[in-house]
């Protein structure tokens, strides 16, 4: 150490006291604390997906929306959906695994909830949903949210078809929605038939 240096830690002891070091390098080290996950940081990553979930709603507002009958069966189905497939939805025949009921919701509400509903069904697998939007029979504007349903189902294209429930189910207030295999479950299909094929041989 230079004498230089040691002028320097003289006068810093003089400051400061003898128990106290000076700092060597060029700065002091910051050691980031890590974030810590509360509630209240928890609860705004969820309401910043819902918010990107809601910008990438592409289903159409409420002015566009042609009014159906509250009665009136709804009925969709893609090209290429196999006619028994479409008649086992139809009788509603196929295992419900997801339920939305879209009562008490205002129409905007409606739109997120079926948004939110079709996407998380894909991502899990489910084949064959249940919506239940009512048929608003003697309301100022009858079968509103039926006739949105209606509209926005043919929007997606994970939806390869929709046909008003069986009574049991809700009858012309609840609407079957029959979803596209996502990845996975294609691949479960895939390996089945290759495994009963190889049974055969």
């Amino acid at each position: 150490m230079s004498s230089t240096d040691d002028d320097l830690e003289k006068r810093f002891g003089q400051l400061f006291g003898d128990d106290v070091e000076p700092l060597r390098g060029k700065g002091a080290n910051h050691i980031a604390k890590p974030a810590e996950v509360t509630p209240g940081v928890l609860a705004r990553r969820k309401s910043a997906q819902l918010e990107q979930k809601k910008e990438d709603n592409f289903l159409d507002p409420v002015s566009s929306i042609t009014q159906v009958d509250p009665y009136e069966f709804l009925e969709f189905a893609r090209p290429g959906v196999q006619h028994g497939v479409y008649k086992n939805l139809r009788m509603g025949k196929y295992e419900i695994q997801s339920r939305l009921d879209l009562h008490r919701h205002t129409v905007e509400q409606a739109r997120h909830a079926l948004f939110s509903f079709v996407d998380d069904c894909q991502k899990h697998g489910v084949r064959c949903g249940l919506v239940t939007h009512g048929m608003g029979v003697g309301l100022e504007q009858p079968a509103k949210l039926k006739s949105c349903v209606n509209h926005w189902l043919r929007q997606f294209d994970q939806v390869l078809a929709f046909h008003t429930a069986q009574k049991p189910h809700g009858g012309a207030g609840s609407t079957y929605v029959l979803i596209k295999k996502n990845r996975v479950a294609r691949q479960k299909t895939s390996d089945s038939l290759e495994e009963a094929r190889r049974l055969k041989r």
